[in-house]
């Protein structure tokens, strides 16, 4: 189980809830209680969505605004406003307020997690978001903490944890794992040809082949001096990693990749570093990704993890559920007794239901292209490694 996620919100599945109109508008699609969704936040929110890149690289487009995908995207987004203005009149109902001085004692503790300021800046350039964006999210989270515990107390005893821990024994495991640093000498053979055939056009298979050849030769003879001068002193690897390493992200950490289980990584090298004693340099080693030379520095059997030592994570995870389980029924609550109306009937879930029953009907393809599309939009594990 992971404890450095710090950009998980309070609802995984939120949306950033950014405030709907309180004013009726000529604008206005949906009414929501006494509160108006306009068509302008919807297109904000619409167009955000449809922007996601995911849609370009499978080639689908959402530019026909009647087509299965397009209509799929506006029934969600519909919805995440009518929650976004349900959630802001209960907080605004329930008089929430949030401090800067709660938000920046807040960062704090989320800066502490991670250990440093400097890490935490940049866990959230690697996320794409600004200190600003972060800290408007953040004050998001804090309103609905405290909306969730106005609803309901929640208390997760040790018994709880204890529970769970039994009953999910098997996720405690681990495999046997060992921890290494590399040095990349970075020589991708695909790469090298294709950069190649853009310089040479009119250039043969035979001559790109030898080409080829001739720069990959070129760089296992960079690696081969790299190696000699590690292996002359082996004290020096961290900072050659860090000078020479074309793993730019492990080159920070001096090559350092920590424990990783043998699946996580390629082969050849999986297999190199597992049967290297620690404080060992290997001889050079070629992947898909180049030449690497691997030091291990330590080595972990197979086990599991004591009740002990993720007593916390669990409880933590509990109470996280337990405010999602209350969220939930609270939305689900809320828009049952809520008087919703659709000024603009082309927003109507009824009359979009429709629609994607016949789109679907005309086109049996369009189901699979939308399941392609939310697959591929799953995020990736947190602990991705850079050769995998």
């Amino acid at each position: 189980m992971n404890t450095k996620k710090i950009l998980v919100t309070l609802i995984a599945f939120m949306f950033v809830l950014t405030g709907c109109s309180f004013n009726k508008n000529k604008d206005a699609i949906v009414e929501v209680n006494d509160k108006v969704i306009t068509k302008a936040e919807f297109e904000k929110s619409f167009n955000n969505e449809i922007n996601n890149p995911v849609f370009k690289q499978l080639g689908l487009s959402v530019k026909n605004k009647n087509s299965f995908l397009s209509l799929l995207i506006k029934g969600r987004v519909i919805n995440n406003l009518i929650v976004e203005s349900l959630v802001n009149q209960e907080i605004e109902k329930r008089n929430i307020k949030v401090s800067e001085k709660d938000v920046n004692a807040a960062i704090k503790n989320k800066i502490e997690q991670v250990g440093s300021k400097a890490k935490f800046n940049e866990i959230l350039k690697q996320n794409g978001i600004t200190p600003a964006q972060y800290k408007k999210e953040l004050t998001r989270e804090l309103e609905l903490e405290k909306l969730v515990g106005m609803i309901k107390t929640i208390k997760i005893t040790e018994d709880d944890a204890r529970r769970y821990y039994k009953a999910n024994e098997s996720s405690f495991k681990y495999p046997e794992k060992v921890r290494a640093s590399h040095i990349l000498i970075a020589a991708d053979e695909y790469q090298i040809r294709e950069n190649l055939k853009a310089k040479h056009k009119d250039m043969s298979e035979t001559e790109l082949d030898k080409l080829v050849a001739e720069e990959m030769q070129e760089k296992l003879k960079d690696a081969e001096k790299v190696l000699a001068q590690v292996k002359k002193d082996p004290t020096s690897f961290k900072k050659i990693a860090r000078e020479v390493s074309d793993d730019k992200e492990s080159a920070k950490q001096g090559g350092d990749l920590g424990f990783f289980a043998s699946q996580e990584m390629v082969e050849p090298f999986s297999k190199t570093a597992f049967n290297q004693k620690p404080n060992t340099i290997s001889d050079i080693v070629k992947t898909q990704y180049g030449y690497h030379i691997i030091m291990v520095t330590d080595r972990k059997a197979a086990g599991k993890d004591s009740f002990d030592s993720v007593k916390q994570e669990i409880m933590m995870k509990l109470e996280q559920d337990k405010k999602v389980e209350i969220f939930e029924n609270f939305i689900e609550e809320a828009k049952k007794n809520a008087k919703i109306e659709y000024l603009d009937d082309s927003y109507n879930p009824e009359k979009l239901t429709k629609l994607l029953q016949e789109q679907a009907t005309s086109n049996p393809t369009a189901n699979e292209e939308v399941n392609g599309a939310n697959h591929s939009a799953t995020p990736a594990p947190e602990d991705t490694r850079t050769h995998e």
